[in-house]
């Protein structure tokens, strides 16, 4: 005796023929897409119309989600393996499942596996958005393990010099000076915590006789004509590179020497300069009896 097949679909799932499919229009010029459709008994998948008709999303990534959602959990989806799989290459491959990525349609968690090695899992997601059974969007199961990578910090600005004598006075002139330099060119905008590194480097220009006009023009001169990523970074190497010698030492000049008006001795009636008027002549304060 014959066995039955059990994956023949029964009578009841004939095809259904002539005009009376429900998908067929009227009339045999009217155009269009018509169904010639056979219910699936085995070897099928459920793909939702908001993945197969997605109004965003490529075809080819259509077709990538599609080929996902119909495999085996367990199966490989790197990019290496689709690639091997389809004629598209793996920068198209790798931009379709960026798109799926976007649209919600695939998850990559990282997970530490037993030896302390570090995997990524990709989760494939029918209905994205949909919570399961209260949980999340992402269930505990699918979270990754390793925790989520530290913003890395700020790179230090250059250091600038310092003044000999620091006086608050000329710090705050280098503060005025750094604050009005967005006046000057609206890119160098500077931050406080900026201005409060750049400060000293001002003041020991200033410090060096270097008019606020002339430290200026160093630090907006010739200013790159694309955009600057850290302002402070360029005038903080500028202060320190072109910082100028220190101006040369000069002696004071001594005083100029005082003289005196003339006036006469009373001895000899001889003119001679004399801080007062009257009195006597050099000479005659030797030959006085008293001048030893």
């Amino acid at each position: 005796m014959d066995t039955q097949n059990p994956s023949a679909p029964p009578h009841a799932q004939s095809r259904v023929g002539g005009n009376k499919h429900p998908n067929r229009r009227s009339g045999h010029h009217s155009g269009g897409l018509i169904h010639d459709h056979t219910r699936h008994a085995t070897r099928f998948t459920v793909i939702g119309n908001h993945l197969a008709q997605h109004p965003e999303l490529s075809g080819l990534a259509i077709g990538l989600g599609v080929h996902i959602q119909s495999l085996p959990a367990g199966a490989r989806v790197d990019i290496r393996t689709l690639a091997e799989r389809f004629p598209e290459g793996r920068e198209r491959i790798a931009s379709a499942l960026r798109e799926l990525e976007a649209h919600g349609y695939l998850r990559r968690v990282r997970e530490r596996v037993p030896g302390g090695r570090i995997v990524t899992r990709t989760i494939s997601c029918n209905q994205p958005g949909r919570r399961r059974e209260g949980e999340g969007a992402c269930p505990e199961s699918e979270r990754p393990a390793a925790a989520p990578k530290k913003r890395t910090p700020r790179k230090p600005l250059p250091l600038v010099p310092s003044p000999a004598f620091p006086a608050p006075a000329l710090l705050q002139a280098a503060v005025d000076l750094l604050a009005d330099l967005r006046t000057h060119d609206s890119r160098l905008l500077l931050s406080a915590c900026d201005t409060a590194h750049l400060a000293p480097g001002v003041a020991t220009w200033l410090e060096r006789d270097v008019s606020p006009s002339a430290v200026r023009r160093a630090l907006t001169d010739d200013l790159p004509p694309e955009g600057m990523r850290r302002p402070a970074a360029l005038l903080a190497h500028r202060l320190a590179a072109q910082l100028p010698p220190p101006p040369p030492f000069r002696a004071p000049e001594p005083p100029p020497a005082v003289r005196y008006d003339f006036t006469n001795c009373d001895g000899c009636d001889r003119a001679f300069r004399s801080p007062t008027p009257g009195g006597r002549c050099r000479d005659c304060r030797s030959d006085s009896p008293g001048a030893a």
